[in-house]
């Protein structure tokens, strides 16, 4: 990591976990590596990490997939990733049509960048999310940034 980007709470850096400008939708993507790099991509552009954390999101997901069921995976990087997080956050991209994902079909990134061990209660949070099937399908079906912020508020404390 660099000298000058000090690792930080969102909170810390004044900023939400999750922000509308981290949620895109209506986007497209032609494979699950195409789909985990616009993740990553989305996560340097609003500050929340260094480029080197997008390899490591893809290491993560050629080592396990991040697909969740439902529509819906969490890219994050590796252990090792965690030396290029500026500060926690969330970014969402929701595609069009379905990416192909080991294990299913992906409507819904939900990227995670932590530099501790907080993304785990978000992964609880988002379970309770696609155990309620009408949560769920708003989710993969959301064409609005702030009902995705809504839907996930909960997932966006847990990195508070």
């Amino acid at each position: 990591m660099s000298d000058a980007a000090t690792p930080q709470t969102s909170q810390e850096a004044g900023l939400p976990v999750l922000e509308a400008r981290a949620v895109l939708l209506g986007q497209h993507a032609a494979d699950r590596d195409e789909a985990v790099r616009r993740c990553g991509r989305l996560l340097v552009d609003i500050g929340a990490v260094e480029e080197p954390y997008i390899d490591a999101m893809l290491a993560r997901e050629h080592d396990i997939s991040t697909y969740v069921g439902e529509g819906v995976a969490i890219p994050h990087a590796t252990h090792a990733g965690r030396a290029s997080v500026i500060r926690d956050a969330l970014a969402v991209v929701g595609f069009t049509e379905p990416v192909a994902w080991e294990g299913g079909q992906v409507r819904v990134c939900v990227a995670i960048a932590a530099r501790g061990d907080a993304h785990m209660a978000v992964l609880s949070h988002l379970a309770e999310i696609l155990l309620d099937p009408p949560s769920a399908q708003a989710l993969r079906e959301a064409d609005d940034p702030d009902a995705v912020l809504r839907l996930l508020a909960p997932a966006a404390d847990a990195l508070t």
